[in-house]
């Protein structure tokens, strides 16, 4: 089984990008589980949303406490939350982030992936330049990192369940498959 733990805010889409892969993994033919964490959350405040999935049927119902793979939808969450807690060595931590790979030096267990998300959306008009939404391009960013699921089922998880602007949160993210960047030490993980 994969686990897979998403850090977000409110408003970003963190919740709708697990579960828009859960259904991308559905439809290449895995077993899944998406739901999120938070309380009476405003819109900004921190939260989590986990993603299950396997080739057989799914019996845990619990929250992902030691993740093979993170996603940070917010950067700045890196300064309050310690969002490797329980991260399995080894596994991936994909970032939004302007930032150089360099300049993470906190990973150094981990495979780092970092893409400029929040450039992407705004490039394909999603949200605002003070609040993108950044869901969808981390989406293909986090299939570029793991070799699945398939484009083709991330595309058709977009253009059947996003209502607003599905076109342009598709090229989002092909844009961000092609242009994550994984850190170059990685390969001797």
């Amino acid at each position: 089984m994969l686990e897979i733990r998403f850090h977000g805010r409110g408003g970003q889409g963190t919740v709708v990008a697990s579960i828009l892969m859960a259904k991308a993994f559905f439809k290449a033919g895995y077993y899944v589980q998406s739901f999120p964490f938070f309380g009476v959350e405003r819109r900004g405040a921190p939260l989590e949303a986990y993603l299950r999935l396997d080739r057989k049927k799914i019996f845990i119902r619990t929250n992902v406490y030691t993740p093979d793979h993170i996603i940070v939808l917010d950067h700045t969450l890196l300064s309050s939350i310690e969002v490797t807690s329980g991260l399995k060595p080894g596994g991936v931590v994909l970032i939004n982030t302007d930032q150089n790979p360099d300049e993470f030096n906190d990973f150094s267990a981990y495979r780092l992936a970092l893409v400029n998300a929040a450039k992407i959306a705004l490039k394909n008009n999603l949200g605002t330049r003070t609040y993108p939404i950044v869901n969808t391009a981390l989406m293909g960013a986090l299939a570029k990192v793991l070799e699945m699921p398939p484009v083709d089922a991330i595309a058709q998880a977009i253009m059947e369940n996003v209502p607003a602007k599905p076109t342009e949160n598709l090229d989002a993210a092909k844009e961000a498959f092609a242009s994550v960047i994984m850190r170059a030490d990685n390969d001797s993980k």
